[in-house]
């Protein structure tokens, strides 16, 4: 019993606290409290979409989208089994990736381009064989356009089902302009910047695709052997099973994936809304994000 005459977090605040923890790691508070709270430019202004997409819940359904639509390049599947350590450090992977789009999207000019470089070097000592003899390098920009055509359609696939305000059709193509300016810096030489040239990137890449061993292995750990407590695995199974429907249906068939059959597609899309609505709330429990005042 509590004596203190205190009472302790509510639920929504644990529940808020324990996904930014998941999502954020260890250094999410002091990372947060810099990339809000630092004065200077900013590459993405306040009003800029990449902020409303990169910010929304809807996030963690296309994030997941995204890493099993990336893994049916088989250079790009590769790296990421020989190089990621996503099975023996998820939570780790999932937390670099979640603090680069926040450092891009919301922090200053500087530490934007401070995160990249450091992305730049990592992706250049990046390099080997994939099992069928194919030599890949994390910095060829021919797979640094596909890592980032399929995240860029994923993240805004999910937002428009399940944002809580999508975009209209002027602001889904400069969603995809924003997020270009990140991928030139990565080193993609020309990346798409409106949603026809997205849908044509993804198409030119369709003969190189195919569900190697590798990603169909990615697929089975990400689906079927999360790293989470047991109450968890309910409400991950709502998002894997979204995630796994935002897919294109090419790449549905490719890895072999069908999601509840036994459930129509508006009841699972009502239970990804339902998931990421109780998410949102949960979130909206932390702290406010203070920005400087100060002209981006």
């Amino acid at each position: 019993m509590n004596t203190s005459g205190k009472s302790g977090p509510g639920l929504r605040e644990r529940v808020g606290t324990s996904l930014f923890s998941h999502v954020a790691g260890p250094s999410g508070p002091r990372n947060r409290d810099r990339i809000h709270g630092t004065p200077g430019p900013r590459w993405f202004g306040p009003e800029r979409p990449i902020r409303t997409v990169h910010g929304d819940a809807s996030m963690f359904i296309g994030g997941l989208s995204a890493l099993l639509l990336q893994s049916l390049h088989p250079r790009a599947m590769a790296a990421v089994a020989g190089h990621s350590g996503f099975r023996g450090d998820p939570w780790g992977r999932l937390q670099r990736t979640s603090t680069f789009l926040a450092f891009t999207t919301y922090g200053t000019a500087e530490d934007a381009q401070r995160a990249v470089d450091h992305v730049r070097e990592v992706h250049e000592r990046i390099r080997g064989t994939t099992p069928d003899g194919e030599p890949y390098h994390a910095a060829d920009p021919h797979l640094l356009c596909w890592v980032h055509v399929a995240e860029v359609d994923s993240f805004l696939r999910a937002h428009q089902r399940f944002g809580a305000t999508p975009l209209d059709g002027a602001g889904c193509d400069a969603y995809i302009a924003d997020a270009a300016r990140v991928a030139r810096a990565l080193g993609v030489p020309d990346p798409p910047c409106d949603r026809t040239a997205l849908a044509a990137r993804l198409a030119r890449y369709h003969p190189e695709l195919r569900a190697t061993a590798q990603a169909r292995d990615a697929a089975h750990f990400v689906l079927r052997e999360p790293p989470l407590p047991w109450v968890a695995r309910g409400p991950y199974a709502v998002l894997a099973s979204n995630a796994v429907r935002l897919l294109p249906p090419q790449a549905r068939t490719m890895l072999d994936l069908h999601p509840a059959p036994y459930l129509p597609e508006g009841l699972v899309r009502l239970s990804g809304r339902a998931l990421t609505g109780t998410i949102r709330w949960a979130m909206a429990a932390l702290p406010p994000r203070e920005e400087p005042t100060e002209a981006r």
